[in-house]
């Protein structure tokens, strides 16, 4: 028989998958290494063991023991797993940017999590750094293994990450790229990388609002640089132990709009169901190769986690749109047009029907307004509207037998049928309340405040 004596056993071993669509028209083989087919669905599950095991051999983790950690999640994951395997209990400590999946992950695998504010500094004892420090120095028999500071975090990824991407491109690996945050994956790898071919190129993703580019170019520690931003898991307003400079070569920013819309590229266009720092890694690496990758070239890029961590944000339309990722796309007058399919024809009555034959007819038809033809029956040259004919006839009731021409507003506006309903809500008001529009045979079709509100409700 062959199996695994608890799941922590299969983490590992991912595979590299070449991009073949996001990265069109750009030299080189760009390969991406998929950490979430580890067993807690990000890289995080390497560190996590690591810094456990490591924990245990120098003595400060003993059974019983609780682990505490802050975390964007995905290391409390892997902390958590390795826990459920040897008996340990686990409180973590996250931001509240954090994707409540990604809470909601922990507390199912029995973890207690605290929700911190994001906006304030490091030092603040309400920060998921100080909290987590805090609990740590309160509970007995517990460790803080502080994954920013903790040297096993760089060392799994020496030990595992890196041999596994030296063995499956055969040593030909060029260029390595990955998001920094706590640095491990980044330095951890490329150390190991480097000492195997110190040409190989490595480049670092970082956040605007985050602190590392700058420190790499410039050796400043800018505070300026520092400021609130939605990409969880990379980028950082501290710098860890584990950022280790000199094995960076080269910093490269990403707004949060373009990881979130390349991580959604990766999903729809590569079959990549990734996390919201992943886009940032890809789009960051297609950035530098466009610019830099050689036809012989291999560029690694490393994908930390899995999508399920941002169905509620990223992969979520209406959140995307809320935070301005995603353009609103408004129907036009054909859609509109279209989604009316299988409804009456448009109702047009003759400029001589008498008003009260008019009235009798939109009552039976259950419309509010109707277009006037001339006796041509071509040509649109009035409309009648319930509310002001009603207004008319109590004032004159000896209008019910005059002929619709003699009472009649203005037509109803001619619109084409590519404007969208923004601009044609803009052309609807009291003194216009209905649209129309002539579609590619000529035929005349009427949109409504109704049929607006309902578009804008899809």
């Amino acid at each position: 028989m062959r199996y695994y004596n608890h799941i922590i056993e299969t983490l590992g071993n991912t595979p590299l998958v070449k991009l073949n669509s996001v990265n069109k028209g750009i030299k080189g083989t760009i390969l991406v290494k998929v950490e979430y087919l580890n067993p807690g669905n990000s890289m995080k599950d390497r560190i996590g063991l690591k810094m456990i095991e490591d924990a245990e051999k120098a003595g400060t983790l003993k059974p019983g023991g609780t682990i505490i950690e802050g975390t964007s999640g995905n290391t409390g994951m892997g902390l958590a797993l390795a826990a459920i395997a040897k008996g340990y209990k686990c409180i973590f400590t996250v931001s509240d940017k954090q994707s409540q999946e990604k809470i909601d992950i922990l507390r199912a695998l029995g973890a207690e999590v605290i929700v911190c504010p994001t906006n304030v500094t490091p030092e603040d004892p309400r920060s998921y750094y100080s909290v987590a420090k805090r609990k740590n120095q309160e509970i007995e028999n517990s460790i803080y293994p502080n994954q920013y500071d903790n040297k096993s975090n760089q060392q799994a990824h020496y030990e595992s990450t890196a041999p596994e991407i030296w063995k499956d491109t055969e040593g030909k690996v060029t260029h390595y790229v990955a998001g920094v945050g706590t640095g491990g994956s980044m330095c951890g790898t490329a150390r190991y990388l480097k000492e195997q071919n110190p040409n190989i190129v490595t480049v670092g993703v970082d956040s605007y609002g985050s602190i590392f580019k700058k420190l790499k170019e410039t050796g400043i520690f800018d505070e300026k640089e520092v400021y609130p931003y939605l990409t969880e898991g990379i980028g950082e307003d501290i710098l860890p132990e584990n950022v280790n400079m000199d094995l960076i070569d080269k910093f490269i920013k990403v707004t949060d709009k373009d990881s979130a819309i390349m991580t959604r590229r990766l999903a729809r266009e590569e079959g990549l169901f990734v996390g919201w720092s992943c886009g940032s890694a890809v789009f960051g690496a297609l950035e530098y190769a466009r610019e830099n990758l050689k036809e012989e070239d291999v560029m690694v890029v490393i994908l930390p986690d899995h999508g399920t961590r941002y169905l509620g944000k990223i992969y979520n339309d209406n959140w995307m749109k809320d935070h301005g990722f995603l353009e609103r796309e408004f129907s036009t007058a054909a859609d509109i047009i279209q989604s009316k399919n299988g409804h009456e024809e448009l109702v047009v009555i003759d400029e001589d029907m008498k008003v009260g034959d008019a009235v009798r007819m939109m009552n039976k038809e259950g419309i509010s307004q109707l277009p006037v033809s001339d006796k041509s029956k071509e040509n649109i040259v009035g409309s009648l509207v319930d509310s002001k004919t009603l207004a008319k006839l109590i004032d004159n009731p000896a209008l019910k037998d005059m002929p619709v021409k003699e009472i009649m507003d203005n037509p109803f506006t001619f619109v084409s049928m590519n404007n969208t309903v923004d601009v044609l809500s803009s052309l609807i008001n009291k003194d216009n309340p209905a649209l129309l529009v002539r579609d590619e045979n000529q035929n005349v079709h009427i949109i409504t405040q109704q049929d607006l509100l309902m578009a804008l409700a899809k």
